[in-house]
């Protein structure tokens, strides 16, 4: 593996762990030429996966895309690293279990704003205001009403008062 940093062609493994499904193995990689230390992560190889883009282009499934999207949202937020390499490895497999070639870019869109809702509602607001492109005021703050809207429906009930 050629050092990130220097690129020297060899480098040597200090550590390697399974993810949690098995679907991926993480090694903590070492220098031998400038001595730092780096990361790689491992996936079997797939048949590729394209994504329609608004305008019509096809092109290959890009998960690096789909990760700082999502980071980009969740910037100051207590959302961590894991959760979100955890995300984009869902909406990956759940893209891949469809087994279809091609896929819109709009599917992906709102696969990651049904977990960003979930997850964190500021998150949410951040993506989906780059996502649907808000025109306007009105149009940002009708999202944020109906955000609103969906978690007081979410809340349980409070239990009648007695008397």
């Amino acid at each position: 593996m050629k050092c990130p940093f220097c690129a020297h062609n060899d480098s040597r493994v200090l550590d390697s762990r399974m993810s949690e499904e098995g679907s991926v193995v993480r090694r903590r990689r070492e220098c031998p030429s400038c001595g730092r230390r780096f990361t790689t992560y491992e996936r079997r190889g797939e048949m590729p996966l394209f994504v329609i883009k608004k305008d019509g282009r096809r092109e290959p499934f890009d998960r690096e895309k789909v990760v700082v999207g999502i980071t980009k949202a969740c910037y100051k937020r207590p959302i961590s690293r894991e959760w979100i390499e955890q995300t984009v490895d869902e909406i990956e497999r759940q893209l891949r279990d469809e087994l279809a070639e091609e896929v819109p870019s709009s599917e992906i869109g709102n696969l990651v704003m049904e977990r960003l809702r979930q997850a964190d509602d500021v998150a949410y607001v951040r993506f989906a205001s780059v996502y649907k492109e808000f025109r306007d005021t009105d149009s940002f703050l009708q999202e944020i009403r109906s955000l609103a809207k969906g978690s007081q429906e979410d809340e349980p009930a409070l239990p009648p008062s007695v008397e």
